[in-house]
């Protein structure tokens, strides 16, 4: 890549103006190496609401994708859409960040990649708000400096009663490319590879226990959803480290409980990261016992964006991002190797590999205005 002037604002381009666009139009202008230029979506009215809501100019796709003013494309659309998305606009010389999952096959996240690599340009995938934000990086710190000693296991939970209760349109959800590992499963897999490394190999026990749901939010309250996907998935994940790893992903559980966002067990003390955000620490009772961690770096989990930034740059500097397409295939192939798993009976070797992202400074060089 070519070093430029890393003051100048990497120009933003937002394609897809559903619900989780609003987290990205109102992340990036925080931060200043970033420019909010223009937004689009297959609904022309919908992307002139947001442009009028957020200060940028709506375009159509076609359009956003041949301005100049617009070095990267953050690509919202629904996941079965990731890909062509991403490929088109690789194709007009924009950099490209897109929503979770990367792709829904090995073969085409491949074909993103080969484009990128081909026109020497950058992708990223997110999520970015629990790896990058500050407990998962408090956490990494404590972790490389050997605080808990050697990492032994680790087990996250993301259960709860899916989205047909609240969901203005919760069908894509039970259709392929949804699912509980494909739409929650990267924040916890992005995650632990962030604190522990890739993943070698992997095994799966999936099941559906309801095959048709019945929609009881509003606007479309009585229609019945035909369930395409697994909808509780038990993953096994066996780190190169030499950790054990379980999680737990679920759109079945219909009560409360009370296991963790994410442990990490060592052998000289635990990690524990809550669904709220906290981090807690726990050492021998002379030294402490449970304890809770202030951070070390900025960012709350739900601040999206981060890996926006973190990517422009990036672009701009020539140092390597984080959130990379590497990455986000690495944990594509360990779900889909779990789902194969479950089917196959017998662990899935892991053929996609990844480095584990560089730490955060404690003040990123993108860091936000005071």
């Amino acid at each position: 890549m070519n070093t430029v002037d890393t003051a100048k604002p990497v120009g933003i381009g937002i394609i897809g103006c559903g619900g989780i666009s609003d987290a990205y139009f109102t992340a990036c202008p925080r931060f200043p190496n970033l420019k909010l230029v223009a937004c689009a979506d297959l609904d022309l009215e919908r992307a002139k609401a947001k442009a009028v809501k957020y200060s940028c100019v709506a375009m159509t796709v076609a359009d956003l994708l041949a301005d100049p003013g617009i070095d990267l494309v953050v690509n919202l659309t629904i996941p079965a859409a990731h890909v062509e998305l991403d490929l088109r606009a690789l194709r007009a010389g924009k950099h490209v960040y897109s929503e979770k999952p990367f792709a829904l096959s090995r073969e085409d996240g491949r074909r993103v990649l080969a484009e990128a690599n081909a026109r020497n340009l950058r992708v990223a995938c997110g999520p970015d708000t629990n790896p990058l934000g500050g407990a998962v990086q408090t956490a990494r710190g404590l972790i490389d400096g050997g605080t808990i000693g050697k990492a032994i296991a680790t087990h996250g939970y993301m259960m709860m009663g899916g989205h047909e209760s609240w969901h203005a349109a919760p069908e894509f959800y039970y259709q392929r490319g949804g699912g509980p590992l494909l739409d929650m499963g990267p924040y916890y897999l992005h995650t632990m590879i962030t604190l522990l490394g890739p993943v070698a190999r992997v095994a799966g026990l999936a099941r559906t226990t309801w095959p048709v749901r019945t929609i009881t939010s509003e606007p479309k309250k009585g229609k019945q959803i035909p369930v395409e996907v697994a909808t509780h998935l038990t993953s096994l994940l066996d780190f190169a480290s030499g950790c054990a790893g379980t999680l737990v992903t679920s759109f079945d559980i219909r009560t409360g409980y009370t296991a963790p966002f994410l442990e990490i067990l060592g052998s000289e003390g635990s990690i524990q990261i809550t669904h709220n955000g906290k981090l807690k620490l726990s050492l021998p009772a002379d030294k402490g016992g449970w304890q809770d961690v202030a951070f070390t770096h900025p960012y709350t989990p739900d601040l999206r964006g981060v890996g926006v930034a973190d990517l422009g740059m990036a672009i701009r500097s020539g140092r390597a991002h984080r959130a990379t397409g590497e990455f986000a295939l690495h944990v594509l192939d360990i779900m889909l190797g779990v789902e194969e798993s479950s089917r196959s009976g017998r662990f899935i070797d892991i053929t996609c590999p990844c480095d584990r992202p560089a730490p955060m400074a404690k003040r990123p060089d993108y860091d936000l205005d005071p």
